[in-house]
C-alpha cells in the first residue's frame, strides 16, 4: 500500500498521513507527521487540540495512528521552513499537506483558491479579515476619547494588505486618525516602537503572525510602559499582556483539522478539499493589563468575554 502525507503548523505547515481508506480493526498503523513552529519540550495546546479531533474520528495514537511531532526553532529554521514551503509548492509534492496558516493561503500560493485549492493543499485559514474592524470597535467602546490609532504589521504576511484595508474603512468609519508601522522583521521593531511612541499614538492595534507573536511579551511591555491600549487577534497575545484580542479560536481550528485528516485517510484528495476559513471566536481580557494602564474592564465587554485573564 501506498502511502502519502501531510504537514501542519501554526503559522502555515503541513501534516503526513497514509491514503488508503481501509480503518480500525485490520488497517495498519497510518502514519501521521506535524510539523511546527516551537519546541518539542513544552506542551502544544495545538497538538493536543488535533489529537482530540482525530480520535473524534476514530484515530487513536497506538492503535491505527502514529503521529510524530517535528519543529522548528527560532528565526533561522522558520525562515527555512518557509522556503521549503514555497519551493515544494511548484513541484506539487505526492504527499497531501494540510495546514493551519495565519495568513490568505491564496495570496502566500499554498492553494489557487478557497473552494478548489487545485493542488495538494488544503486546510484552514486563521485569517479572519470581518474580525479586523470590530478590534478597533472594541477598543472605541472601552475608550471613547481614543483618537489617534496605530497599527503594527508584518506587510510580507500574505493576505496583509487586506488586514490594512479593513483597519483603514474601520478607522473612517469611526472618525479615527490612523498611522502605520510597518516591519519586515524582528530588527526594525524597536524603531517602529520609537516611532510610535513618537507620534503620541493613544491605542496599538498588533496584526497577528508568528513573528508578532514572537515578539509579544515586548510589545506588551512597551504598551503597558507607555499607557497605551493594545489589541490583537489571537488569545495567546492577551496572555502576554497585550489588553484584549478578538479572533479565531486557534485550539478549535486544529482540533477541526483532524477532519480533513480523516477525510484524506479515507481516500479523498487534499485538491477537492475546500480552505475554511474559521467560525469560531474569542473575546479575550487581560485585566491585569488594564490595571496596569489604570482602566476599568466596561460591565458590557465584561458581559461578552470568553476568557479574562486575572
Amino acid at each position: 500500500m501506498k502511502r502519502r502525507a501531510f504537514i501542519a503548523v501554526l503559522g502555515g505547515g503541513l501534516i503526513l498521513a497514509g491514503s488508503a481508506p481501509r480503518l480500525f480493526a485490520q488497517a495498519p498503523i497510518r502514519r501521521v507527521a506535524w510539523l511546527g513552529i516551537g519546541s518539542g519540550d513544552r506542551p502544544s495546546p495545538y497538538v493536543d487540540s488535533l489529537r482530540i479531533g482525530l480520535s473524534e474520528h476514530g484515530w487513536v495514537e497506538g492503535r491505527n495512528l502514529a503521529l510524530s511531532l517535528y519543529w522548528a526553532h527560532g528565526r533561522e529554521d522558520m525562515r527555512a521552513l518557509r522556503v521549503m514551503i514555497y519551493a515544494i509548492q511548484p513541484l506539487q509534492p505526492t504527499m497531501p499537506v494540510v495546514f493551519g496558516f495565519s495568513g490568505d493561503p491564496v495570496d502566500g500560493r499554498l492553494v489557487d483558491g478557497l473552494a478548489r485549492p487545485g493542488r495538494n493543499f488544503t486546510g484552514m485559514s486563521y485569517l479572519a479579515l470581518a474580525l479586523v474592524g470590530k478590534r478597533i470597535e472594541l477598543l472605541k467602546e472601552w475608550l471613547p476619547q481614543l483618537q489617534h490609532l496605530a497599527i503594527l504589521a508584518q506587510p510580507q504576511h500574505p493576505g496583509e494588505p487586506r488586514e490594512r484595508q479593513a483597519s483603514e474603512e474601520a478607522v473612517a468609519k469611526l472618525g479615527l486618525s490612523l498611522s502605520y508601522y510597518p516591519i519586515a522583521g524582528l530588527g526594525e521593531l524597536d524603531n517602529a516602537l520609537a516611532a510610535i511612541k513618537r507620534d503620541a499614538c493613544d491605542a496599538l492595534v498588533v496584526f497577528p503572525d508568528s513573528t508578532m507573536f514572537r515578539a509579544s511579551e515586548r510589545i506588551a511591555s512597551f504598551a503597558i510602559s507607555n499607557k497605551l491600549p493594545s489589541v490583537s487577534g489571537w488569545a495567546p497575545f492577551a496572555s502576554s499582556g497585550l489588553l484584549l484580542t478578538y479572533g479565531p479560536n486557534i485550539r478549535d481550528l486544529y482540533r477541526s483539522l483532524a477532519r480533513y485528516v480523516d477525510r484524506i485517510l479515507r481516500g479523498a484528495k487534499a485538491a477537492d478539499l475546500p480552505v475554511e476559513l474559521p467560525d469560531t471566536f474569542e473575546l479575550v481580557i487581560n485585566s491585569r493589563t488594564a490595571k496596569a494602564l489604570d482602566l476599568t474592564v466596561p460591565p458590557t465587554l465584561l458581559a461578552r468575554a470568553d476568557e479574562v485573564i486575572e
